[in-house]
């Protein structure tokens, strides 16, 4: 069983390490740029997403330091200021998972207020509340924070590791050790789900029923891609409304959901009010959902839901990956009218209908059509991304392949 605590070889992680690194990540650029703007770089996102790799590779000349080590972790505590004085001489310093000592924090702010030198530290961690609570109190004006996310579509199409397959793409998921082991998702992400709820749900929460909060996070699974029902989740799990919505920020916070809100703007109260739920990874998703091959995803009720989930994820990536704030809703009425996904840029409005489906079919063009109209939004604003691989035009709306989706991120946000 694989173990993210164990390591497996000098021989074998040299060789994922070299892998990781021959994979150019998208952030590394935003990295270096905001190193020469900022006194702190910090590099959030989910455990196992790429953040260690990303820091050394984009600041290979700086000290690393690994915050995970209880070793190290002893000497901080003991003497934070003297711990990072050894260092001051180095070109930089990388201080990995900061979250196991945010104490820290406060002293780098004396460092750096003092030196007014930009870009000396890069910090990462796995945690969204706890360091975004320590890094507001301690760096605020003196950070640049950057989310890295597992894999973007993008990405892998330029380093030509794109699956032809949206179902084994989905099936596979994002994570760089999954790809670059060529792990089975099978083996790796239960024990990935088991990690996290042990180790981040207990510093982050007090959560005493670790399997009751095990059958919580696959319950959010099967809701994937649909309106949160906050009492329905809480009767199912046996929790009440107070407690899901707790448990919701901790997933959230460690980078496993997010919430898309409604774009409600300019329209009556007939409009829905709740957000939908989605994953960032697929791959993690049907792991929670016991889907267990290919087959099964082909054939299985939420596969839209899945493939709506990635896309979004994907136009998410696409904004991280560039430093911006994604401005993404979704519009449904109480009528049954929708649109997946709204992009807000300024006081444009740009609309996408995401369809799993691999056969091109002109029903997929209803929803957005019903909201150029009481939306005031021509054709040209509007898109379909489907589960097919030729691209088509209809009444002047464009149906594009999910294969290219970073172009569909670039039209939808001009990022």
């Amino acid at each position: 069983m694989y173990n993210f605590q164990v390591e497996v070889g000098i021989c074998t992680i040299f060789m994922i390490d070299w892998f990781l690194k021959m994979l150019k990540r998208l952030l590394v650029a935003q990295a270096k740029r905001l190193s020469k703007q900022s006194p702190v770089v910090a590099i959030f996102g989910p455990r196992q997403s790429g953040k260690t790799t990303l820091a050394r590779m984009a600041f290979e000349k700086y000290k690393y330091i690994n915050l995970e080590m209880p070793s190290i972790r002893k000497l901080v505590q003991k003497d934070p200021m003297g711990f990072l004085e050894m260092y001051f001489d180095q070109k930089g310093i990388i201080l990995d998972e900061v979250q196991h000592v945010p104490e820290l924090l406060s002293y780098i702010q004396v460092y750096v207020d003092e030196q007014k030198k930009n870009g000396f530290f890069v910090i990462t961690g796995s945690q969204n509340i706890l360091l975004n609570q320590s890094v507001s109190q301690s760096l605020a004006g003196r950070v640049a924070i950057l989310t890295l996310l597992p894999f973007s579509l993008e990405e892998l199409h330029k380093e030509k590791m794109l699956f032809k397959s949206s179902i084994k793409t989905m099936f596979k998921g994002f994570y760089p050790r999954v790809l670059a082991q060529k792990k089975s998702p099978l083996d790796w992400y239960p024990d990935y789900t088991r990690t996290y709820v042990e180790r981040d749900v207990r510093q982050i929460k007090n959560i005493t029923n670790l399997s009751l909060f095990q059958d919580f996070v696959a319950l959010c699974a099967g809701r994937i891609g649909q309106v949160l029902n906050v009492s329905s989740l809480g009767n199912d799990c046996g929790v009440s409304d107070t407690t899901v919505n707790a448990w919701l920020s901790v997933l959230e916070a460690c980078y496993i959901v997010f919430l898309l809100r409604p774009y409600h703007k300019n329209f009556s109260k007939r409009i829905i009010k709740s957000p939908k739920l989605y994953f960032y990874d697929s791959g993690l998703a049907c792991s929670l959902l016991g889907i267990h091959s290919e087959e099964e995803l082909m054939k299985h009720s939420l596969r839209g839901n899945l493939f709506e989930s990635c896309v979004i994820s994907e136009l998410m990536k696409g904004y991280f990956n560039r430093n911006r704030q994604p401005c993404l809703y979704f519009w449904r009425d109480n009528h049954g009218h929708e649109v997946d996904c709204i992009v807000e840029k300024g006081e444009t409005l740009r609309a996408l209908e995401i369809k799993s489906a691999k056969t091109f079919n002109t029903s997929f063009f209803d929803g957005l059509e019903y909201w150029n109209k009481i939306a005031g939004v021509g054709p040209e604003n509007s898109f379909v991304v489907y589960g097919g691989d030729e691209p088509y035009k209809y009444r002047n709306i464009k149906a594009l392949s999910w294969t290219n989706l970073a172009s569909v991120t670039k039209i939808l946000g001009r990022i």
